[in-house]
């Protein structure tokens, strides 16, 4: 999903400190930055969520943090996936915040078997009601003292009341005895209905959701299983603006992904457009740029990128965009200035391949800066002498004083950021390093003058500087080098330094030429660091382009490379009970795709390594468990059958929600995953989520393996990829139609396929709209 959780324009007086949390049936899947003191925040964050078939709704919720106390509910918008998949363009427009009543906040599933008994003394409603799970909590403890009442004709029977659990067990029947002697009663369509209840001993019950079952179905089928809890159908009331409004872009992209052998055909015409190209421009990577719009463009860049790593065939795929791009170019000012496929392309590989190099470069200058919080100004027209107090003991500064500070502070992060850039030749992942080789030997040949010397590095720094580095200094939230936004003052600075980085990167073509000649105090700086780049990107591409350009099919890093690391609070579930306080250990973590190890500190030389494939299930844990927010369980199986858990406490939402996905992704191909567990833990004799006395009893609450935030360490999944790919052509038919008829070579193209397949002749393609049960298959873009 892509929340660019754009912008909140909030009516309400005074002032507020917002952020947003997104879920998906009602499990908290991101959180946006706290935009403070601020009535109409902008975010501007991203996510892409892979999502299972069965979900229903998609909600934003709007909160005002509060250092003391609760954060308070603004108001909040519902989007069920039928109104989602009702706009397969996406959504992009403001909605009004609408009221959130806590007695429609319904959650959860009931299991119940309800059947119709026809015996010869007496007909009867049966309805066995069995148990809940992950019912809404309504106490301060985090839990619900829940109660079932099952109502029929204006008759009602309730189950015993279960205290402090969200998965109550009643297994309890409750019997209606249908009237006989009344022709027809039954077949007058009444219904039967079971609802949960959350018992109170002062004041009302709070509702905890229902479901409704006809009694005509009943009669001929009996109802057993699962069901999803279901609001009292009171239609949500708009409040007309006056909570304010909040701007998204969604967009559902459902398909089902078929098995390898259908994609075979189209992967092997993309692998021959760039193994063995055709004179004429009729290829389908070629018909792909053409028939992609531009908003769509980034996506099939990405795919065929991802589809090219998985077959060892990055650098070909992106020398072959790259030689069209220049071949076609005559200006050399011009060249990728565009947002061609080659752009795209180049781009996305670069934060597919490099994000872990891109961290280690940037991350430690980059919170350095965040922690500093300096006071840094350039433009006299954006000088605050009032800010600058702090600055010294004497009073406020001077304009000029401020600006010699500011150049100063300047000097030194710039100084720091290019000298982490140039310093990291070796870092630089190889095939990363042999694309811009490719790319440096193409423009090149295309403009071999002397005018030209510089174009070759232009081509490169352009990728790497300017569409790279820069954009990760701007917004390093975006790119996953901090948790959150940078506040004003950090913001400028981030700015000021993201436009010096450019100038560097453009190899100060444009200096004094802009409207900003207040950044002219920085060029005695810049001018001097265009020689070192230049000595960085020939070490850059002084590789060997044989043995490092290639990539295993399905991989994309070493099964040793860090996916994840950070610290965490761990805490093993050992022995028979658990104390009722836990002692949690602060310890540093990595996560590749085969272990997950931990010690005390980063330097520590004694790990304990988890193996991914003895992972069963990486799960939330309940607040009320530990007392504590943020918890997740990771449930391993030793050699023996055994399981054992180990419990970890993340430092805020994203932080665990990112974990969990990590986890989640390197371990999707493991056997025997578990399909329920427990989101409590096991102390006082009693699981403190079900309140089972039995230590081993099966989990009370379904695993959610399937729902992950996609990131650049998704797995590659070629199916997928071509599945898109696959999607685009589809919608293009009638393009590509056009595009025969004007060219009779495109025919040659597409004979191979089979026939059929992008719907150009013979039977349909096999497409069908529905989500995939893989989680790395569909993406919901909000």
């Amino acid at each position: 999903m892509e929340p660019r959780g754009r912008q909140c324009c909030c009516l309400w007086s005074g002032t507020s400190d917002p952020y947003c949390i997104v879920k998906v049936d009602n499990e908290v899947v991101a959180r946006t930055a706290t935009v403070w003191k601020n009535l109409n925040p902008f975010w501007g964050e991203e996510y892409t969520l892979h999502l299972p078939m069965g979900f229903h709704s998609l909600a934003f919720y709007v909160l005002d943090e509060d250092t003391i106390g609760h954060d308070d509910v603004i108001g909040k918008i519902s989007l069920s996936k039928e109104w989602i998949s009702s706009n397969p363009r996406g959504i992009d427009s403001w909605i009004n915040l609408t009221h959130v009543d806590p007695n429609e906040e319904v959650q959860g599933e009931i299991c119940l078997e309800l059947k119709v008994l026809e015996e010869p003394q007496k007909r009867a409603l049966h309805c066995h009601v069995i148990e809940a799970r992950d019912l809404a909590p309504r106490d301060i403890s985090g839990t619900s003292d829940p109660f079932a009442r099952v109502s029929w004709d204006g008759h009602a029977l309730e189950t015993a009341i279960i205290k402090k659990t969200r998965f109550p067990h009643w297994d309890e029947v409750l019997e209606f005895d249908l009237e006989e002697g009344v022709p027809g009663k039954e077949s007058r369509g009444s219904q039967v209905s079971v609802e949960v209840w959350d018992w109170d001993m002062v004041g009302k019950n709070d509702f905890l959701g229902r479901v409704e079952f006809s009694l005509d179905a009943l009669q001929r089928s009996p109802a057993k299983g699962w069901f999803r809890l279901l609001p009292f159908p009171i239609a949500e009331e708009d409040a007309g603006g006056k909570l304010g409004a909040l701007r998204l872009k969604v967009r559902l992209a459902e398909d089902r992904i078929l098995p390898s052998m259908y994609y075979q055909p189209l992967i092997e015409l993309l692998v021959e457009s760039i193994l063995c190209p055709a004179e004429e421009d009729v290829s389908p990577l070629a018909l792909l740029e053409e028939i992609s719009s531009v908003e769509s463009r980034q996506d099939v860049a990405t795919k065929l990128v991802k589809i090219f790593l998985g077959q060892g065939l990055a650098v070909p795929f992106l020398d072959y965009l790259n030689l069209r791009e220049v071949t076609k170019t005559t200006d050399p000012n011009t060249l990728f200035r565009s947002n061609s496929l080659a752009s795209k392309s180049m781009e996305q590989f670069m934060k597919v391949v490099g994000m872990p190099y891109l961290h280690e470069v940037l991350k430690p200058i980059i919170n350095r800066i965040f922690e500093e919080k300096k006071y840094i100004e350039l433009d006299p027209c954006k000088i605050e002498l009032n800010r600058t107090r702090r600055i010294s003991f004497k009073g406020s500064l001077s304009e000029a004083q401020v600006r010699e500070s500011s150049q100063e502070l300047l000097k030194g992060y710039l100084s720091d950021i290019m000298e982490s850039i140039i310093g990291s030749v070796e870092k630089c992942p190889a095939i990363m390093r042999v694309a811009f080789k490719q790319l440096h030997k193409r423009v090149e040949e295309q403009f071999p003058e002397a005018e030209h010397e510089d174009v070759k590095y232009i081509a490169i720094s352009g990728f790497l500087f300017l569409r790279f580095f820069a954009p990760a200094i701007l917004t390093p939230k975006l790119f996953n080098l901090r948790d959150q936004h940078a506040d004003t003052r950090t913001s400028r600075t981030l700015l000021l330094l993201a436009k010096a980085v450019q100038s560097i990167g453009n190899l100060g073509l444009q200096l004094g030429h802009g409207k900003e000649q207040w950044m002219a105090p920085l060029h005695p700086f810049i001018l001097p660091s265009i020689a070192r780049v230049k000595d960085f990107l020939d070490k850059l591409i002084d590789v060997d382009s044989e043995n490092a350009g290639t990539a295993q099919p399905r991989t994309l890093f070493h099964p040793s490379v860090t996916i994840k690391e950070g610290y965490l609070h761990q805490r093993k579930a050992e022995g028979p009970h658990l104390l009722p306080r836990f002692t949690f250990k602060k310890r540093y973590f990595w996560l590749s795709s085969e272990t997950l190890s931990y010690s005390k500190s980063p330097e520590w030389q004694v790990r304990s390594s988890i193996p991914i494939q003895r992972i069963r299930a990486v799960e939330r844990v309940d607040e009320n468990a530990f007392q504590q927010p943020h918890m997740m369980q990771i449930i391993t199986q030793d050699n023996e059958g055994q399981l054992h858990t180990m419990y970890i406490q993340c430092k805020n939402v994203n932080e665990l929600n990112q974990w969990l996905s990590a986890i989640r992704k390197a371990s999707i191909c493991n056997e025997h995953m578990l399909p329920s567990c427990h989101p409590g833990a096991f102390r006082g004799n009693r699981w403190t989520c079900c309140l089972q006395p039995d230590r081993t009893v099966r989990g009370c609450s379904r695993t959610h393996s399937a729902v992950t935030l996609g990131d650049w360490s998704d797995p590659l999944d070629p199916d997928a990829e071509t599945q898109m790919v696959y999607g685009q052509l589809l919608l293009a038919r009638d393009k590509l139609r056009s595009v025969q008829l004007r060219d009779e070579g495109g025919l040659r193209v597409f004979l191979p396929w089979p026939k059929g397949f992008l719907g150009l002749g013979g039977s349909p393609a096999p497409h069908t709209a529905s989500w995939d049960s893989s989680p790395t298959a569909p993406s919901l873009w909000g």
